[in-house]
């Protein structure tokens, strides 16, 4: 009775990232939140950049803006004067090319303008599950955790508890790294790893998983490859209308 009575929250949460695993933290002021019954708004496209001129002719760009943070969940609770939103219930949230899925939800800001986010499932055994494209490197991000922590001041992000982070190319897992807490810094691009009680390894230990750079390098072709045949199927069309319809040249007939 509760899911049939439950309502789903399409929500442009425009705190900027809670959990851009690959994007950067926005520190703009908060904006309110809007909610929608049963649908989706459409990501916000980013600002085209204009040229401005500068010293010797060069032209400087605006930064793009950033996308728009959309979250799906049973219920929602908001208070404005701790700038505080807790998501509960088959929670959902999309922001450019990441989605993240898990149970509960809680993100904040400070009044400073730092976000903080955190996720968590209502299960020891169920991970909360994070992914990231980057359709132009072929690549994939999978992070998988018991809880998911977002710190917007330290641009850091922390999988933990039985933490699994996977690196896909071309859709085969090159690199892998498991321990109990899995942090990855996004300024500095480093990932930490520790192990513990809650490792996802048996033996409470640190497990990284590196291929060769000639298999990443391989796989990275193979794709390649077969954008580029895809793309030429496209274009070759048999018995296409302009070339029907082209005028023929007529060439005088021999005697």
């Amino acid at each position: 009775m509760k899911s049939a009575l439950a309502l789903r929250f399409a929500v442009q949460f425009a705190l900027g990232c809670v959990f851009a695993l690959a994007g950067g933290a926005s520190t703009q002021a908060a904006a309110p939140v809007t909610a929608a019954r049963d649908t989706v708004a459409p990501a916000r496209p980013a600002a085209a950049p204009a040229p401005a001129a500068g010293a010797g002719g060069a032209s400087a760009q605006k930064p793009q803006e950033q996308p728009d943070t959309v979250i799906l969940s049973d219920t929602l609770h908001f208070d404005d004067k701790t700038k505080t939103s807790v998501f509960t219930g088959n929670v959902v949230m999309t922001r450019g090319q990441m989605t993240l899925r898990a149970d509960n939800l809680t993100a904040r800001q400070d009044p400073q303008g730092n976000q903080y986010g955190t996720a968590t499932m209502s299960s020891p055994d169920k991970l909360v599950f994070v992914r990231e494209d980057n359709p132009e490197k072929f690549e994939v991000i999978e992070a998988r955790g018991l809880r998911a922590e977002y710190n917007g001041k330290t641009s850091e992000i922390e999988m933990i508890g039985q933490a699994v982070v996977t690196r896909y190319v071309c859709g085969k897992a090159l690199d892998k790294i498991s321990g109990q807490r899995v942090r990855y810094n996004q300024k500095t691009d480093v990932y930490e790893a520790f192990s513990g009680p809650r490792s996802a390894n048996r033996d409470g230990r640190v497990r990284s998983v590196a291929q060769p750079q000639a298999k990443v390098d391989a796989a990275i072709a193979e794709c390649q490859r077969k954008s580029g045949l895809a793309a030429s199927a496209r274009k070759v069309r048999p018995h296409d209308k302009s070339s029907r319809d082209a005028p023929r040249s007529r060439q005088p007939i021999g005697r």
